[in-house]
């Protein structure tokens, strides 16, 4: 199996903005209320998304964030690594990958208001993960990060913001 393959397969397209390749596999057909939900929700939302997103030596998924937790399910190829960037300044690094024993992990969430990017890991040729939002992703709710913003609060990642931030 390589990338090539896996694009046309599972027929993905390239992901505006963050970077990687994507498809949506599933939009639950209900709805939840703008009034039931946080106030952060300006719109009624869809229930859950998933989707397949794909990652390639020459892309990468640019720091962003959500305002809803993003659960990543590692499902083959090569590990990655993900930052997490805290609203309170913290930061972290964990890999995603098939190797449980050596710390990888299947499966991680980036919590909500968090900022956090992923890239593979050097000598990787893809990886293929799934990732469930619920309530349901939309685009007007992603964030993309700059990076001279990042870099005055979380300079000692200064390194992995660059490496995951286009501007």
């Amino acid at each position: 199996m390589n990338a090539e393959t896996l694009i046309q397969l599972l027929e993905l397209k390239p992901l505006p903005f963050e970077g990687g390749y994507y498809r949506e596999t599933y939009r639950s057909a209900e709805t939840i209320p703008a009034a039931a939900l946080p106030p952060h929700y300006t719109h009624d939302k869809h229930y859950c998304t998933a989707i397949y997103y794909l990652l390639t030596p020459d892309t990468f998924s640019a720091l962003h964030r959500l305002p809803t937790d993003e659960i990543f399910h590692f499902h083959l190829g090569d590990p990655v690594t993900m930052l997490h960037l805290h609203p309170d300044g913290r930061g972290e690094t964990l890999t995603l990958g098939p190797d449980i024993a050596r710390g990888q992990r299947l499966q991680a969430v980036a919590p909500k208001n968090v900022w956090q990017g992923t890239f593979l890991n050097d000598g990787g040729r893809f990886a293929l993960m799934g990732v469930t939002v619920a309530p349901a992703f939309d685009f007007e709710d992603f964030e993309l990060a700059r990076r001279a913003d990042l870099l005055t609060v979380y300079n000692e990642y200064g390194a992995l913001i660059e490496r995951l931030t286009k501007e």
